[in-house]
């Protein structure tokens, strides 16, 4: 015991003397000593250094330098860097809904609301907002779960999409996007130590968020590969290999799906999403569906349908068991708002228990931005055929779509004219994820400067052409396969100069390294 003491001293002694060095070397421009960091990249929480997020990575970051390179008149082969790398439709100009931001503005400033420059209906819905609002403002905060008239309006939405499934408003909870109620749910689902830790099974391509926020709850990331010679189609097969793996390791709890995808452009058939049910009512797994990309689907012979309206048709064995979270957003679709950070979730079959916990949890960060609720609002009840704003809205949110799926159909089409490259048909969402043939040379040359091979492609095209891409290996893929994820947001003459830069460079590359 004194032996051991005694060690105890002379160790505390030891790092005290080596603390103390440390601290005296640190000395201040007066001369007075300082102590060092509290909080340092070594005693800092070390889930959230192993945290990436790809799609504002390291290219993307060289691409904001190269930008600020160009402003300060630096010479390069290009005048401006094209951004492909993130679905933000508005930073490539798109262009806001008329509705959305007239009654956004009277909710804003409701001054506004004796302006006659505004139509009736907006602002009808500008004074419902306001008067569901604390002190009739936007500035005050909301009920934790969201406005409960905004709640009843997305709930009507989802019966009406649903072709009449009851939607309880008790079951939404609007959220910062839909990132966020992700999060909170798999904040609920992650557990347990060693082997019995969470296992959240999610595709391979995914979107980073998923891993991003696994890594930093502590939980397994389980992979489950789409089949890129199928469309990236979905295999129950492959999702029960996978499930079998993991549970030699880690507890599978948790099901994510995203439908349309997302890097993969997919859109799941009724069939796929059929057998995903039987899947995780089978094998016990509450399932996330990721839904934001609903309206975005521009193939021939596609169709969104929900996992909740598939979940209730195929009868109550599956609709009254299977525990389920579904998600929408005012970031995607036609919208393209993301800076409002409006979304919802919609739980299905949830403990009572377990759901009063969710709602103390969302409570902790007292409510989503109110902003983003009232447009969530206006997503959910747009103008009416009745309406003065019907007309407009309708040809502006037809014009988006049918702008998307032409800018859908060129990227397919010119990237498989490229030799070395394949396009899968964008079928939905906002994105392209083809797969790039690279020379062994490239790769090798990649991998003695420690870099991933499709890295090394990427901010190769970005120095020599200033195309902003994402490496495939941000989103997961088959191992020796490689890829680039690009949005097909950009205007369709930007979009066509990318494209055919982009064309160039890959023959150029091709040929440098043969």
């Amino acid at each position: 015991m004194f032996q051991i003491s005694v060690q105890r001293v002379t160790a505390a002694e030891n790092n005290n003397n080596n603390n103390n060095k440390n601290n005296m070397s640190h000395q201040a421009a007066n001369g007075v000593p300082c102590r060092g960091k509290v909080l340092t990249v070594d005693n800092m929480n070390p889930r959230v250094k192993k945290v990436e997020y790809a799609v504002r990575g390291p290219v993307v970051q060289r691409a904001v330098q190269i930008e600020k390179e160009l402003r300060e008149g630096v010479k390069k082969p290009f005048t401006e860097v094209i951004k492909a790398n993130i679905g933000d439709a508005h930073a490539m100009g798109q262009k806001p809904i008329t509705f959305f931001r007239q009654v956004l503005a009277m909710c804003s400033y409701p001054e506004l609301l004796k302006d006659n420059m505004f139509p009736e209906d907006a602002k009808q819905r500008a004074r419902r907002i306001l008067e569901a609002c604390g002190g009739h403002s936007i500035g005050a905060y909301s009920a934790s779960q969201g406005i409960e008239c905004i709640r009843q309006d997305v709930a009507r939405y989802i019966e009406k999409r649903d072709g009449g499934i009851a939607s309880n408003p008790d079951n939404i909870y609007l959220s910062t996007g839909a990132s966020d109620a992700i999060v909170t749910i798999l904040k609920l689902l992650v557990r347990g130590e060693g082997c019995d830790r969470t296992g959240v099974m999610i595709s391979i391509p995914q979107y980073p968020l998923y891993s991003a926020a696994i890594t930093d709850l502590g939980a397994v990331q389980v992979h489950y590969y789409l089949d890129e010679a199928n469309c990236w189609s979905l295999d129950v097969a492959e999702l029960r290999r996978a499930l079998n793996a993991a549970r030699q390791h880690c507890n599978p709890r948790v099901l994510c799906i995203i439908n349309p995808g997302n890097p993969t452009g997919q859109v799941q058939s009724r069939q796929c999403i059929e057998d995903v049910i039987r899947f995780v009512k089978e094998e016990h797994l509450f399932l996330m569906a990721d839904e934001v990309y609903q309206d975005n689907v521009y193939a021939e012979g596609c169709k969104f349908q929900s996992f909740k309206k598939v979940l209730f048709e195929m009868g109550p064995e599956y609709s009254s068991t299977v525990e389920m979270a579904s998600f929408h957003s005012t970031s995607k679709c036609y919208m393209g708002e993301c800076g409002f950070r409006g979304g919802y979730m919609e739980v299905i079959n949830m403990d009572p228990e377990v759901k009063a916990q969710l709602t103390k949890l969302v409570s902790v960060r007292l409510c989503p931005p109110v902003s983003g609720q009232a447009l969530m609002d206006l997503v959910v009840n747009p103008p009416q055929p009745d309406e003065p704003s019907y007309t407009t809205f309708m040809k502006e949110r037809t014009a988006v779509l049918a702008e998307l799926a032409e800018k859908a159909r060129l990227t397919e089409q010119i990237l498989n004219t490229v030799p070395g490259i394949t396009c899968n048909p964008v079928q939905g969402a906002m994105y392209s994820f083809p797969r790039i043939t690279l020379p062994q040379k490239a790769i090798d040359k990649a991998k003695e400067a420690g870099h991933i091979p499709d890295m090394f492609y990427c901010m190769k095209l970005l120095e020599e052409e200033g195309i902003c891409l994402v490496p495939g290996s941000g989103f997961g893929q088959r191992e020796g396969t490689f890829h680039f994820r690009m949005t097909i947001l950009p205007p369709t003459e930007k979009l066509k100069v990318l494209l055919q830069r982009l064309r160039d460079f890959h023959q150029r590359f091709t040929q440098e390294f043969s």
